[in-house]
């Protein structure tokens, strides 16, 4: 097999499989390191990170490869803060009973979201092969500044209009997040409802829109959907809910268990209860009884404030509360090395292609 090397050679990585950006625990410099070490793109999900915490984990990469790799930041988003006191105290309440069974107090001053403007300036400062950009497009003199740190640019859209608009932007190539995709959306032109475009119908619909590489990720856990979104005119895949249950993964051994017995039908449902956007995830307790919630702050509030819930649910392994993200395909997962997931998903890629001739 002939696998695309327009986006590869330039970013120096033998096989176009990246892995996918996961903020809040499972993206590990383990894991990162093994991806790339095994031929693919590895990536550091940076989203909720301080600069001191990237600064670590980007150092923690080096000292396992040589090999590229990228960093993933949320692009920042216009919102109040502190957040208004009135909806905070109205979200702060119905969230109490949950705390109360974990044994947490009622909730105090919430701690700021991240300087996004001081996690780009690390990352200048830090040169990863490159940066890749979620929920939004930066401004064209941004992505110019990190081209000239030697940076690609990449960032993710969920629709055609998205992916033109990071292709004037100037980036180097576009990530189409199709609608089976795990964790956060990353629509910023419409709202989410609005922006579920499955990734069949949209990778090649963004091939046609820009001339730009497309990445295409969402659902992809084996080889037969890496063949297909190559058939269907990406340059590259990536791919987070494959990892998640690998050895390197960040995610929590309830999370990985969760995965594991996924049911086939219905394992994944979308919410904006745990962070204000939508988001999907493997459906448990928290995401059912919150559902109909109309007290649910917008983002980062509503992450900021579940923040503390989430993290001690994890403590006391109580995955009725935690947020277990995945996308549509988690009954797929097999875990196992990274490395060693890397190389079948490239050999079943292979086989499918030569299947079809």
């Amino acid at each position: 097999m002939t696998w695309p090397r327009d986006l590869a050679d330039r970013l120096g990585v033998r096989l176009p499989i990246f892995l996918a950006p996961m903020a809040g625990g499972p993206s590990t410099p383990a894991l990162a390191a093994a991806v790339s070490e095994a031929g693919g793109l590895g990536a550091l999900g940076c989203g909720y990170s301080a600069p001191e915490q990237i600064r670590a984990e980007v150092e923690e990469v080096r000292r396992r490869t040589q090999a590229p790799f990228a960093v993933n930041l949320f692009a920042p988003e216009p919102h109040d803060w502190p957040p208004p006191a009135e909806p905070l105290a109205r979200a702060a309440s119905r969230l109490q009973a949950y705390r109360d069974e974990l044994g947490l107090g009622p909730v105090g001053d919430l701690p700021p979201p991240p300087d996004f403007d001081a996690q780009l300036e690390l990352v200048l400062e830090l040169r990863p092969r490159a940066l890749s950009i979620t929920s939004g497009a930066l401004p064209p003199a941004r992505v110019k500044t990190l081209h000239d740190a030697g940076i690609l640019v990449m960032a993710t859209a969920t629709t055609p209009a998205e992916a033109e608009v990071l292709e004037a932007s100037g980036v180097d190539a576009v990530v189409t997040q199709g609608a089976e995709a795990g964790g956060h959306r990353a629509n910023f032109l419409a709202p989410g409802e609005r922006s579920f475009i499955g990734t069949m119908a949209l990778v090649p619909r963004v091939a046609d829109a820009v001339k730009v590489p497309v990445v295409a990720a969402g659902g992809i856990m084996d080889g037969r959907g890496i063949a297909a979104c190559l058939a269907l005119g990406a340059s590259a895949v990536s791919l987070g809910t494959a990892f998640l249950a690998c050895d390197e993964s960040g995610a929590a051994a309830a999370h990985k268990a969760a995965l594991r017995a996924a049911p086939g039908d219905d394992a994944t449902g979308l919410t904006r209860a745990f962070s204000g956007k939508p988001a999907r995830g493997l459906v448990n307790r928290f995401m059912r009884e919150q559902a109909a919630s109309a007290d649910v702050l917008p983002y980062p509030a509503q992450n900021q404030l579940t923040a503390g819930l989430r993290r001690e649910a994890a403590r006391q392994g109580r995955s009725d509360l935690m947020s277990f993200w995945a996308g549509q395909g988690a009954p797929l997962a097999r875990g196992g090395p990274a490395g060693r997931l890397l190389a079948a998903l490239a050999e079943e890629a292979e086989a499918a292609l030569r299947r079809l001739g």
